[in-house]
């Protein structure tokens, strides 16, 4: 076997499991997370989505765009889908495969399972498998990947969410094999949409959920694509690392299915920034440090996290997401980084921006030489009156500092407050997801 086929029978010995209670369970979660999220991102940007359906005229049909209040065609509300759930960057994921794994797999599973009559249980079950195709792919090629300027989510992303609409369709051994090489020519998603204020993020998500679904169709029409997609100098793995020789790591890896090892956001900026955020939040709460009393911060973290990270002239709500100095600035003035404290009058708030610009952040070789098992900082905040020093390994949200039940349901209330959905819908769709046999339709029939 090739290289190809050695991956894509190691993602079926691993679809041909029982899955676990418990890898459900944080699957179901895992579903009520992206159902928050991209209904607050489609409330986030509400103007430019209501310009889009001017301009571009989407097709109606039967098929639900999250958070829209519209009834799509299918590619219309996958686009839609993705477009939305990456808004807040607010989706789940894993650090050691720099990936959003969630948000382009539901992005397409959802409108499919309402088109095909599939059941709760049947997609989560298909999302397992995606995430578990995205996550391996990802951390085999990371950190070479980002370093050539390419986004996780929209290229192994492209992978996972493939194979995912795949299973849950129930395709043919060909026909999945088929669709996962469509996907490999496809697979595309630059990081340059980080700077100078883009905007185009959520993008790499909404066309890789779209791509994915025109793989699953070119694969079911018959097409063929090459029979080593990922190999050879001329495949993804060369393309996507550097280097053709790479290593696909073992599925499961550390005995753990992917989605066990992603993280639920608790602060609406770029996890890169959690660890700081934190670290701001323990020193404000233990010590009672005001702005006024700063003279400067110091953030000592990895070196992936430093680059694209580190700027202080905020040219927006995206921007502030990916800038540490800011989010460190809003979780030291307000004790928290929710969604509000990254709207409009917050960015153009004084005090938040004088004290951006006295945030600094630099890499450290210890700190980058833990990474991935470690993704940590050190925060220092030299005050007028003495030095505050915290450090932060694990922040809440990571599988080794979990959510709470109870901060999981909070936050899912706050997300879908924000969002504009009444209190009995999303009450019902939260017990809704842990019915055995609900169908995705009745699921997301008032979103």
């Amino acid at each position: 076997m090739n290289v190809s086929q050695d991956f894509f029978y190691a993602i079926d010995r691993v679809a041909k499991n029982t899955i676990l209670a418990d890898v459900m369970i944080r699957a179901r979660r895992s579903l009520l997370d992206y159902l928050a999220v991209t209904c607050a991102g489609a409330a986030f940007q509400k103007q430019k989505i209501e310009k889009y359906f001017v301009f571009a005229e989407p097709e109606e049909g039967a098929l639900k765009a999250i958070g829209t209040g519209k009834s799509l065609a299918l590619k219309e509300a996958i686009f839609l889908n993705g477009l939305n759930a990456h808004a807040l960057d607010f989706d789940d994921g894993t650090n050691s495969g720099i990936i959003h794994l969630g948000s382009p797999i539901f992005s397409l599973l959802i409108p499919l399972a309402q088109r095909y009559g599939k059941s709760i249980n049947e997609m989560l079950r298909a999302a397992v498998i995606g995430y578990e195709a995205s996550y391996t792919m990802a951390v085999s090629i990371q950190p070479k990947h980002k370093a050539l300027g390419f986004h996780a989510t929209g290229t192994c992303g492209m992978l996972g969410a493939t194979l995912a609409g795949a299973y849950m369709l129930e395709f043919t051994e060909e026909e999945r094999y088929q669709a996962f090489a469509t996907a490999c020519v496809a697979a595309s998603g630059m990081l340059k949409v980080l700077d100078d204020g883009s905007e185009l993020k959520p993008y790499n998500v909404a066309k890789t959920a779209l791509l994915s679904l025109t793989s699953l169709q070119l694969a079911k029409s018959g097409f063929k694509g090459h029979n080593d997609p990922l190999g050879g100098y001329r495949g993804f793995l060369k393309m996507m690392s550097g280097d053709a020789h790479t290593e696909i790591k073992p599925c499961l890896l550390n005995g753990t299915y992917a989605i066990m090892k992603s993280y639920t956001k608790p602060y609406a900026s770029c996890r890169y920034t959690h660890p700081p955020v934190e670290a701001a939040i323990r020193l404000r709460n233990q010590y009672g440090i005001t702005p006024e009393q700063v003279e400067h911060i110091k953030v000592e973290t990895y070196d992936l996290a430093v680059s694209g990270h580190d700027h202080t002239d905020i040219k927006g709500a995206y921007s502030a997401k990916m800038s540490t100095p800011y989010s460190v600035a809003v979780a030291l003035v307000y004790g928290k980084a929710g969604l509000q404290e990254f709207e409009k009058v917050v960015l153009e708030n004084k005090i938040i921006k004088e004290l951006t610009k006295k945030v600094e952040v630099v890499d450290d070789e210890t700190l980058s030489n833990l990474f991935p098992e470690k993704q940590s900082a050190v925060m220092t905040i030299f005050t007028y009156d003495g030095e505050y020093v915290e450090r932060v390994d694990y922040p809440k949200g990571e599988p080794e500092n979990p959510l709470s039940e109870e901060e999981f349901r909070a936050r899912y209330e706050a997300l879908m407050s924000y969002s504009g959905v009444s209190e009995g819908i999303f009450k019902d769709i939260y017990e809704t997801v842990w019915k055995e046999h609900s169908t995705v339709s009745e699921l997301v029939k008032n979103l």
